[in-house]
């Protein structure tokens, strides 16, 4: 048996990873940096990726079971992730599957019927919730889970009604870079800009609450499905592991006239929060103008360098950080 790295697999070797994968009923996640593949006589044994810190397609043939290869390809790709400076990892899978790696050092994070989050750091999603500032844990204890992108009079207008009905809330910024404008500047944004509101608090969703953009599907058949089941694992993670632990009684949710799949999330949040003691109160979303406020919006706008009415959207802090002309530069973007 020899291993094959490839970074990332590409020609021949791709084409073969991806059949031995549908023998396995997975796709291939075309967002792998990194594949290992452990080949005997030519063939593929055992086949495992990793695209940052989640490690992703991993498959034993059904003939080599038994002999320990899914320990050799994991070890492999952790050692690759912690040359690449990844020690905290994260792996879903089906499950059935499960037992497996946690056999291999990953702990169990939640899951739902049809998926579950794993992570190589025992208790790591309690620790990381313990480690936020929860200074009321009596009364009406809001959350508002937000991307912010960038932060918008709409947004502010959510947390402002928000907090007025709350004895404190919680502003979670998604921590996923995969926006237009980077996590750290979405959270200094939401910072200044909630920061006369003394019963809120904003917090990073660290690595746990997670958006669609990034949710791999490659072990779901249905795609038409993969949505609704990044929903529920969603929502079980905040309902099982954030709500509790910060004492959380309502989540507030801005009405979503735009975006299919936040309606499709707001959707299933009301039918699945509520039968675990957490209200979800929909608002109205701010209009400016006859136009409902949107980050889409502003985005478009600052495309055509349209000042005027980008004041007209965001808060102060906001139209100040994009008016700074580098603005785009420290964003790590090449377009404004």
């Amino acid at each position: 048996m020899e291993f094959i790295y490839t970074r990332p697999v590409m020609g021949e070797l791709k084409e073969k990873t991806i059949r031995f994968l549908h023998g396995a009923s997975l796709d291939f996640d075309e967002g792998s940096e990194f594949t290992v593949n452990l080949m005997e006589n030519g063939e593929i044994l055992a086949t495992g990726s990793r695209q940052g810190k989640v490690l992703k397609c991993l498959a034993v043939s059904k003939d080599a079971r038994g002999r320990g290869l899914s320990a050799l390809i994991v070890t492999e790709l952790v050692r690759d992730a912690v040359s690449a400076g990844f020690t905290h990892l994260f792996l879903y899978t089906k499950p059935e599957n499960g037992r497996i790696f946690e056999t291999l050092g990953f702990y169990p994070v939640a899951g739902t019927d049809d998926v579950l989050l794993l992570e190589n750091v025992k208790s790591g999603v309690e620790k990381f919730v313990n480690s936020l500032e929860c200074p009321v844990k009596k009364g009406k204890i809001g959350c508002i889970v937000a991307n912010c992108d960038p932060m918008t009079k709409g947004h502010l207008y959510l947390v402002e009604t928000a907090a007025r009905s709350c004895d404190f809330l919680h502003l979670f910024i998604l921590s996923e870079d995969c926006s237009r404008f980077p996590a750290e500047v979405r959270m200094m944004l939401a910072r200044q800009s909630v920061g006369h509101l003394r019963n809120v608090a904003v917090h990073p969703t660290g690595d746990y609450l997670i958006s669609a953009a990034t949710f791999p599907d490659y072990f779901i058949q249905d795609k038409a499905c993969a949505e609704n089941i990044h929903c529920m694992l969603d929502l079980t993670i905040f309902a099982q592991k954030f709500a509790g632990l910060l004492h959380i009684t309502t989540r507030f949710v801005g009405s979503e006239p735009f975006s299919p799949t936040t309606d499709c999330y707001n959707r299933v949040m009301k039918e699945y929060l509520p039968s675990q003691k957490i209200e979800v109160e929909i608002v109205p979303r701010l209009e400016i103008g006859g136009l409902a406020v949107s980050a889409g919006r502003v985005r478009e706008l600052l495309k055509k360098g349209k000042w005027e009415e980008i004041r007209e959207l965001v808060p102060p802090a906001t139209y100040d950080y994009l008016k700074k002309a580098d603005w785009y530069e420290r964003c790590g973007r090449t377009e404004a």
